[in-house]
């Protein structure tokens, strides 16, 4: 029991969160339920658990959703956007955070404005640009589209970590003759690795389920992800509720691995940047 909580403060907070993870694990868990069921079943009645085990559904949604293909196009751009953002947002973040440059307030004044700006804005020009560069397709050229998309939010994320980092680390590093490839490399990003693991989990699961710039600039079924594949299915089984379910499992599956992996250093991460901004 918490210090200083009554006994019917710690009740009540607890079924409080009992009560949101169950708004949030149901959904999850008819989803998983209706995809072993066939359609008649699901119409029926889908909460009842499903007669037998048939993973009848998954094949079908495998197949037709092209997941094989799919996969390996979302874990190119997932990768390709995590990477570009990582890269950038540290070396950013530890520059603004350090106000190694004049005109810090102005380059993070650039940063709060594009947070507001819409991509929508740039959709014309950009597949104007990917149609005259032959990229249309390529999907590591998305990968980056997306990054830089993120790339403000990720900024301020990681100048917050990198803020609460104290100086005289980097002082006493740069005394003893390392310079500052050595100080970022081996003494800051260790210490701000939290706030590299947030923000790589949040861009990630951002470029996973991307649909606007992936369905725009990514055409035809061989440059589907993952994504785009399950929705290519809607016009086949729109009818059949068990195959839709079977094909959500397949694509939320590998997120929510990684996610209940990695979740505890997530929100390590969140609350240790969430001090000083």
């Amino acid at each position: 029991m918490s210090a200083g909580r009554s006994p019917i403060q710690s009740v009540a907070g607890h079924l409080v969160l009992l009560v949101l993870a169950a708004t949030a694990l149901l959904p999850l868990t008819l989803v998983a339920v209706n995809s072993l069921k066939p359609h008649s079943e699901v119409v029926r009645n889908p909460l009842a658990l499903p007669t037998s085990l048939n993973f009848a559904n998954y094949r079908a949604a495998w197949d037709f959703g092209h997941f094989g293909t799919g996969f390996t196009n979302s874990f190119m751009l997932t990768g390709t956007a995590v990477v570009v953002v990582l890269g950038c947002a540290s070396l950013a973040g530890y520059v603004l955070a350090g106000k190694k440059i004049p005109a810090w307030p102005a380059v993070m004044l650039y940063f709060l404005i594009a947070v507001t700006v819409p991509i929508q804005l740039f959709l014309f020009p950009l597949y104007f640009a990917f149609a005259m560069l032959h990229l249309l397709g390529n999907v590591i050229a998305v990968g980056v589209v997306i990054a830089a998309i993120n790339m403000p939010l990720s900024v301020f994320l990681m100048r917050t970590f990198f803020l609460k980092v104290p100086n005289e680390l980097e002082d006493a590093a740069l005394v003893d003759g390392a310079n500052t490839y050595h100080v970022l490399r081996d003494v800051l990003l260790p210490i701000v690795s939290p706030g590299l693991l947030t923000v790589g989990v949040i861009v990630g699961l951002i470029a996973w389920n991307e649909f606007l710039i992936s369905s725009t600039f990514l055409q035809g079924e061989g440059h589907f992800t993952a994504t785009l594949g399950f929705l290519s299915m809607n016009g086949t089984f729109s009818t059949n509720q068990g195959v839709m379910m079977a094909g959500a499992m397949i694509l939320i599956a590998p997120v929510v691995v990684i996610f209940v992996s990695v979740q505890r250093y997530f929100v390590e991460g969140f609350v240790s940047g969430a001090v000083k901004g």
